[in-house]
């Protein structure tokens, strides 16, 4: 049996993140033959300027960075929501992994947006723009793999995810879809 790697990416830096523990929970729960990586390092990845982008002279955080998404079968982001779009750290690890144009890290392979924000919608907003610029990179969105958990402070204020009966269900459910994208 094959190994599918998933790179998880998570846009939200901060300590107790709920994305954080979302994205931990799709760990837990991935399917057999599913290997799921959480990326660390995305806030030492300087923004993306192409004139920084040199082969020979890419910043040590942004080849990591590349490496990890070549080596990877599929993504995975965790997405909370700023100021109604995905965190900056997210879409800056995008547009480095688009690059160079047509055959970034990302081209071909299958991505899935999920997250939780604090509002009444989840996210979707972040998500959407997650999925969008994802698109537009090259990767294969995945749209049957999606989720948006509302009221993330209130829902998770005593409840890590994964102990959330409902939510914990949904997860498994986007990663087995992720999955078999992954292996089409």
């Amino acid at each position: 049996m094959t190994t599918t790697n998933v790179l998880t990416l998570v846009g939200s830096l901060r300590s107790g993140s709920t994305n954080a523990q979302l994205a931990q929970t799709a760990a837990s729960l991935a399917p057999a033959g599913v290997e799921v990586t959480i990326y660390e390092g995305l806030a030492d990845v300087p923004f993306y300027n192409e004139d920084i982008d040199v082969e020979g002279s890419v910043p040590a955080a942004a080849a990591k960075l590349r490496e990890a998404a070549n080596a990877a079968d599929s993504f995975l982001l965790v997405s909370p929501e700023h100021n109604g779009t995905m965190p900056s750290v997210l879409k800056n690890a995008i547009d480095w992994l688009s690059r160079p144009y047509g055959a970034g890290a990302v081209a071909g392979k299958p991505a899935a947006v999920i997250g939780t924000a604090f509002g009444q919608f989840g996210g979707v907003w972040a998500h959407d723009d997650a999925r969008k610029s994802l698109t537009i990179a090259g990767a294969k969105v995945v749209e049957d793999a999606k989720l948006s958990v509302a009221n993330s402070v209130v829902r998770f204020a005593e409840v890590h995810p994964s102990d959330d009966a409902e939510v914990a269900g949904q997860v498994a459910e986007v990663m087995t879809t992720l999955a078999a994208a992954s292996a089409n």
